[in-house]
C-alpha cells in the first residue's frame, strides 16, 4: 500500500470507530492506531488533517452526499462506506489538494481492502455522481466552514 493510502487507511479506521462508538475520542483512537501502525510524521499529520477536517463537517458532508446521490440513503450505507465517502468528498471539495480522480481512486482502493465485495463499485458510483457536482459541493461546504453555527444567547 502506498504511504498516503496507508495514512488514509488510518484516518478511515479512526473515523469508522468514532462513528460506530461515539464515546471513543478521535485523538485517542488515532494515537492507538499510530502505535499499532506507525507512520512517518508527515503521513501521521495527513491522517490527522483528514480526521479533524471530516469530523466537524460530518452532518454537512452527509447532507451533501444525500442531496447529490439520493438513490443511496446514508442510513442504509455501511459505516465503512459512509466514512470512505466522507473522506473522499472532504478531500476533493474542502481540502482542495487532492484531484477528484485521485480521491475516487483512493476511496475505491480502500473499499477493496475494508469494504464488502460490492463496496468498490458502490463507492465508485456514488463518488462519480458527486464528482459531477464538485463545484457546487465545494461551495456549500466552504460556505459552511466560513460561517460556523451561531451560539444562542
Amino acid at each position: 500500500m502506498k504511504p498516503r493510502t496507508r495514512a488514509r487507511a488510518i484516518a478511515l479506521q479512526v473515523l469508522y470507530e468514532t462513528d460506530i462508538a461515539s464515546s471513543h475520542l478521535p485523538g485517542e483512537v488515532l494515537k492507538q492506531r499510530l502505535e499499532e501502525s506507525p507512520l512517518a510524521d508527515d503521513l501521521a499529520e495527513f491522517s490527522r488533517r483528514i480526521i479533524f477536517g471530516v469530523l466537524p463537517l460530518v452532518g454537512k458532508l452527509d447532507q451533501v452526499i444525500s442531496k447529490y446521490a439520493p438513490e443511496w440513503p446514508l442510513d442504509q450505507i455501511a459505516a465503512i462506506d459512509r466514512n470512505l465517502l466522507r473522506i473522499a468528498v472532504w478531500e476533493f471539495a474542502v481540502q482542495g489538494e487532492t484531484p477528484v480522480k485521485v480521491a475516487i481512486n483512493e476511496a475505491v482502493e480502500l473499499a477493496k481492502q475494508y469494504g464488502s465485495d460490492s463496496a468498490p463499485r458502490f463507492i465508485n458510483g456514488v463518488l462519480g455522481a458527486l464528482a459531477s457536482h464538485e463545484r457546487e459541493i465545494s461551495q456549500i461546504l466552504k460556505n459552511h466552514i466560513a460561517q460556523p453555527p451561531q451560539l444562542e444567547s
